[in-house]
């Protein structure tokens, strides 16, 4: 897009538009080879049986399907790694979610012009996966994600839970009452 310059001759401050873009893409997980890379937060992620778009997509199902703001996306391509494992395993893991992502990708493409990753709006998003929750895929990634997201031990003190606490003799006279905001 060609910027004018006003009469004074100073370039234009940036539209909301291209502020967003910018904003975007400097926050974005880029795909490069066979990782998905988010230079943003310093992390990366490769993909062995899954191409990294297909990553990208699960990374922004995950969150879509349990989102939490306070969570860095690494958490989520943690969580989605383990679908990426079974994939190399399993043939058919790997022909559900390709299809999975490659059906998700055609609605968004009918829908809003692009790939379910690329659609901007979490509300855009939230409905394309409306469409498909009584799919084996999605039920597929919705129960393994609890595990595979809320079992990461860095993620606990973000919701404050401590871990176990039978090691320490449970939790009646070690800050049962403790909580503050019920």
């Amino acid at each position: 897009m060609a910027r004018t310059h006003s009469a004074s001759g100073a370039a234009p401050a940036l539209d909301r538009r291209q502020f967003i873009g910018a904003l975007t893409a400097a926050t974005a997980i880029v795909v490069s080879g066979n990782a998905i890379i988010h230079p943003g937060e310093a992390w990366g992620l490769e993909a062995t049986a899954l191409k990294p778009e297909a990553m990208l997509a699960l990374v922004k199902i995950a969150r879509d399907i349990y989102p939490h703001d306070r969570l860095a996306d690494k958490f989520y391509a943690v969580a989605v790694k383990g679908y990426d494992e079974k994939a190399a395993k399993d043939p058919k893991v790997l022909a559900m979610l390709n299809e999975g992502v490659a059906g998700l990708d055609e609605a968004a493409k009918k829908a809003h012009g692009s790939t379910y990753a690329a659609v901007g709006w979490e509300g855009d998003r939230v409905k394309l996966l409306t469409a498909i929750e009584a799919t084996p895929f999605f039920q597929t990634l919705r129960g393994g994600l609890v595990t595979g997201l809320y079992n990461q031990k860095e993620v606990w003190p973000l919701f404050g839970y401590e871990g176990e606490s039978a090691s320490k003799g449970g939790y009646i006279n070690r800050g049962f009452n403790d909580l503050t905001w019920i």
